[in-house]
């Protein structure tokens, strides 16, 4: 006696079809019955296949889309020299990748030129951009724009991993909405093509965070060590990246409660190794900076328990600065309205616990950027782009204030009613923030500066060291652009201010004659050049121009620009 067959459990997911590949009131023997039953239920799995497929498409077609957006506002005037507002980051970020090419290319062992003959070693982040930036410039040729170049294709990752990030925490529809705010928020397009170490930052962190983030939610295995390398290298590249790492500690917390031990313990183990790999290369750093000449470490003041907390307190943490950045320069109104939307209205509430503790993400980052921002407003609003830790989830709020703001009462986006305010809200974006705003930070403040530079670069001979004061003083622009070694004017690092000049003509005539000492060949001054204080150099230094015609040989005296070559005694 044979026992009859098991029944099969029905997948849940699957429609609800016979579980017998042919009902059984059709007879076997009728060819024509068999035919019509097989054609209709593959008919069925067959357009549900293709909806998916159709739908999956869509979706990478608007993905497409948006990065090539991007790609338009990052690459655009991609050849600009570096002069525009942040300059003088960028200059000392390009020098280290001369350095790399031109001298050692050992990584750990980051090198500016403009502290004389060297070596010049300071405590910096680990230098991807600028390493990266060398290797084009032994492939082909040194061009100054290369490094913008490295910094726009990190800024193109990030803006896929948001994307990414962001539907795994909502939706596709708010991936799309996030992604298409990045790409045209002012900040982010302006530091994704600015020769700078954060954009390298803020896309190892994102991807980072995501590929963390879709292990956590079931994801293979493999995940969780390329989120860890990746992460690290982005906290290596800037150390603000850490306060996405909040987002990483905050998955394993849930983790934790939910009595899953063992994946948190490997969390934890990851997130200790990545820390060590981060606190390791920092004690580094800030040992290179203190033994070698000028004794500079990137990033070393400006904070809370450098300024103390009243005196914080007292500028009410640089709230005003903050403002002006945002509306002036960063974001604008449309997309600061857009911010304040998307933080008002949080998305529905989703059902599943595990999609309700992704949803959450955004809302961490956020809160950790802004704890690191009250510890560091000082260093933050002095230097602006380390706002950019805060974009990946100003551009997820963004993106869904924009939603709201299209959708309104309406229950899906393909309306001709919210097509058309969509259309509206981004054609507001762009002619109110991204293109005005951009075209503000994008200035060349600095290019008499850089006719300065390649003026002493006409007349310097193999081996001068030239000493240089462009339009901003400290700003190593001219020195950059002479292709040489030498020194800002008045010199500087450490401890001692070198954007503003010294008190009288005789500490300056000092200074300089120290420099002679030391090999200084050549020295050059924009006739426009004011310090911090707003004195210009051919007003307040007149008597050091009276010491250098007496002992130098003018060479340049033009309407911008004043050339000596400093003879020996």
């Amino acid at each position: 006696m044979t026992k009859p067959p098991r029944s099969r459990p029905r997948d849940p997911v699957q429609p609800n079809l016979p579980l017998d590949p042919m009902p059984a009131c059709i007879a076997p023997d009728d060819p024509e019955m068999i035919q019509a039953v097989g054609q209709q239920y593959p008919q069925q799995t067959t357009d549900r296949d293709m909806a998916f497929h159709n739908h999956l498409s869509l979706n990478t077609a608007i993905l497409l889309g948006i990065l090539f957006i991007a790609i338009v506002f990052r690459f655009h005037k991609i050849t600009l020299p570096l002069v525009d507002g942040f300059s003088w980051r960028e200059i000392s970020t390009a020098m280290m990748a001369d350095n790399f090419r031109q001298r050692s290319w050992n990584i750990f062992f980051p090198e500016v030129s403009w502290t004389g003959p060297g070596p010049s070693y300071q405590g910096r982040e680990f230098q991807i951009v600028s390493y990266l930036t060398a290797l084009l410039y032994q492939l082909f040729g040194w061009h100054d724009w290369f490094g913008r170049m490295v910094a726009a294709f990190f800024g193109l990752v990030t803006v896929f991993s948001l994307h990414r990030l962001t539907a795994l925490c909502w939706d596709e529809m708010h991936a799309h909405a996030a992604a298409l705010a990045y790409a045209l928020m002012p900040a982010a397009i302006m530091i994704d093509s600015s020769f700078l170490p954060d954009p390298a930052m803020l896309a190892l962190v994102t991807l980072g965070v995501w590929l963390f983030a879709k292990y956590w939610a079931g994801g293979n295995g493999w995940l969780l060590p390329l989120a860890t390398a990746s992460f690290s290298l982005g906290a290596l590249s800037k150390p603000s990246g850490l306060a996405a790492g909040a987002v990483i500690f905050y998955l394993m917390v849930c983790w934790i409660l939910e009595k899953k031990r063992k994946q948190a313990t490997w969390v934890l183990l990851s997130g200790l190794l990545s820390l060590a790999m981060v606190g390791a290369y920092f004690r580094w750093a800030i040992y290179l900076g203190r033994s070698y000449p000028p004794f500079h470490f990137a990033g070393s003041g400006g904070y809370i328990w450098d300024y103390g907390f009243w005196t914080y307190v007292k500028d009410r943490f640089y709230f005003q600065s903050l403002w002006n950045t945002s509306v002036l320069w960063f974001y604008g109104y449309p997309f600061l309205v857009l911010l304040a939307v998307g933080l008002w209205m949080p998305p529905r509430p989703a059902e599943a616990p595990k999609q309700r503790t992704l949803s959450a993400i955004p809302y961490v980052w956020l809160a950790a950027a802004m704890i690191l921002y009250l510890a560091a407003a000082g260093e933050i609003t002095s230097n602006v782009w380390n706002f950019h830790i805060f974009h990946v989830p100003i551009a997820m709020f963004c993106g869904h204030g924009a939603l709201l703001l299209a959708t309104l009462a309406s229950r899906t986006v393909l309306t001709p009613a919210v097509v058309l305010r969509s259309i509206c809200i981004v054609a507001v974006a762009l002619a109110w923030s991204t293109l005005p705003l951009v075209r503000t930070m994008k200035k060349p403040i600095a290019m008499k500066g850089k006719l300065l530079g390649e003026e002493l670069a006409r007349l310097a001979q193999p081996g001068d060291l030239v000493v240089a004061i462009a339009p901003e003083v400290g700003d190593p622009v001219a020195v950059y652009y002479s292709r040489a070694r030498g020194w800002v004017f008045p010199p500087g690092g450490g401890d001692v201010e070198w954007s503003k000049f010294v008190a009288d003509d005789a500490t300056a005539i000092a200074q300089l004659e120290e420099l002679r000492a030391q090999g200084a060949d050549l020295f050059g001054a924009a006739k426009n050049a004011v310090d911090k204080q707003d004195r210009r150099f051919v007003e307040h230094h007149d008597g050091v121009i009276d010491y250098l015609d007496r002992t130098a040989t003018k060479l340049v005296d033009s309407d911008d620009l004043l050339v000596y070559r400093i003879t020996r005694p």
